[in-house]
């Protein structure tokens, strides 16, 4: 087991080039939202674009689409199609997979809702995308039902389970998650083929060989949607051209270094999930590689 590392032995984006222009900073797409969780989906997209992704597009059930675009401006939407009123359903996989084609990095998961009829949309998501994709919230929900698909997946796949969806995932009691973070990660990582994220206290990133234990972040980031945050942060990394295990790493670093940034102005009792988008500016810039 490793202690975890100091930042400068951590990955972030370096300098940009005078002539860049916005493709060379990743094509990220987030699959998001259903009725009533439509935050999600603006959040995740908002913290791609923070973190330095030069183009974000969120795909969401096309009855969704005017809310995500009254939502968001420097972000694009993605509407597919749809069999049930706000929800992705098996008729949404062909779009996203052909959209997909032209992006760098998926992120999977941020508000789809467990509706039984989004399952067969994620699960085919899971084996069919070709890119390194970000798997969170119900995207994990309805994973947990075939994990089996993880082993036909034809990108790498980082999975971002708190300790309650830890569980559903591996079966194992909430005691013995929590004792035993580093090892059920490691665990779990090697088993099947990806990188796990526990997220929590002391955050674990483990690839079923090195594991970093995070030591950013405060209480005050246990409030809704900060999990959706943390999943814009690692897609926009993977499309800047991280590793996944770099992308994982680093990105729950700066993840909870903008919450201590925010802990300093509003306190922790009073923190919502868009402080950390507010805080994502100077996070970066105490992270990312000027020269």
């Amino acid at each position: 087991m490793s202690d975890s590392p100091e930042i400068s032995d951590l990955v972030f984006p370096g300098p940009r080039q005078r002539g860049s222009h916005k493709g060379d900073f990743g094509r990220v797409l987030i699959v998001a939202g259903s009725p009533g969780l439509t935050g999600a989906a603006y959040l995740a997209g908002k913290a791609a674009a923070r973190t330095g992704s030069g183009l974000v597009t969120l795909a969401v059930p096309s009855d969704l689409n005017a809310i995500l675009e009254a939502k968001t401006t420097c972000i694009m939407t993605l509407p597919v199609p749809e069999q049930v009123g706000g929800f992705f359903t098996p008729k949404s996989l062909n779009r996203v997979l052909e959209f997909a084609g032209s992006c760098d990095a998926v992120g999977l998961g941020p508000g789809i809702g467990r509706n039984p009829i989004t399952r067969e949309f994620v699960l085919g998501l899971v084996e069919k995308l070709d890119k390194p994709t970000v798997i969170d919230a119900d995207g994990l929900f309805h994973l947990a039902e075939k994990l089996d698909v993880l082993k036909s997946a034809k990108g790498p796949r980082i999975l971002t389970p708190h300790p309650g969806e830890f569980r559903m995932l591996s079966g194992k009691e909430t005691g013995e998650i929590q004792e035993k973070r580093q090892d059920v990660a490691k665990e779990f990582a090697s088993g099947h083929n990806v990188i796990c994220v526990l997220k929590g206290h002391e955050t674990v990133v483990a690839d079923g060989d090195k594991v970093y234990v995070n030591k950013t972040g405060n209480p005050g980031m246990a409030t809704g949607g900060t999990g959706d945050v943390l999943t814009g942060i690692i897609v926009s990394l993977l499309g800047q051209g991280l590793s996944p295990r770099e992308a994982a790493s680093s990105g729950v670093y700066l993840h909870g270094l903008a919450g201590d940034i925010s802990a300093k102005s509003k306190g922790e009792h009073s923190m919502i999930a868009s402080d950390l988008l507010d805080s994502l500016p100077e996070a970066v810039g105490k992270c990312f590689r000027k020269t």
